[in-house]
């Protein structure tokens, strides 16, 4: 899975880099299939964010993001966000497409 991290309006550390490539991998490995992921560190003001977007083969395209007062907590808000939607997307049931046989 190709991952990309990138900061806004603001410098991140590099042990901040590898927490947000460990919550990528993790979240990862809930997904099915997932194809690309997307970290972005903003600073507006006081509040520091993070958006998580997971983009998954079946070209959904999954976005959490959370805030608080520093980086590393605004990722792990998104993190849970981004679970809870994992979670609920597995549990959705899945549209077949009829088979040929069964069009005619």
């Amino acid at each position: 899975m190709q991952t990309t991290i990138t900061a806004r309006h603001t410098e991140i550390s590099e042990a901040l880099r590898e927490r947000a490539l460990t919550v990528v991998e993790r979240l990862g490995n809930i997904a099915s299939r997932p194809i690309e992921a997307t970290v972005v560190f903003d600073a507006e003001g006081p509040r520091q964010t993070a958006e998580l977007r997971l983009h998954l083969s079946r070209g959904e395209v999954l976005v959490a993001t959370g805030e608080a007062e520093d980086h590393r907590t605004a990722l792990d808000r998104a993190e849970d966000k981004l679970r809870k939607q994992l979670e609920k997307a597995s549990a959705r049931p899945r549209r077949s497409r009829p088979s040929q046989a069964e069009q005619l």
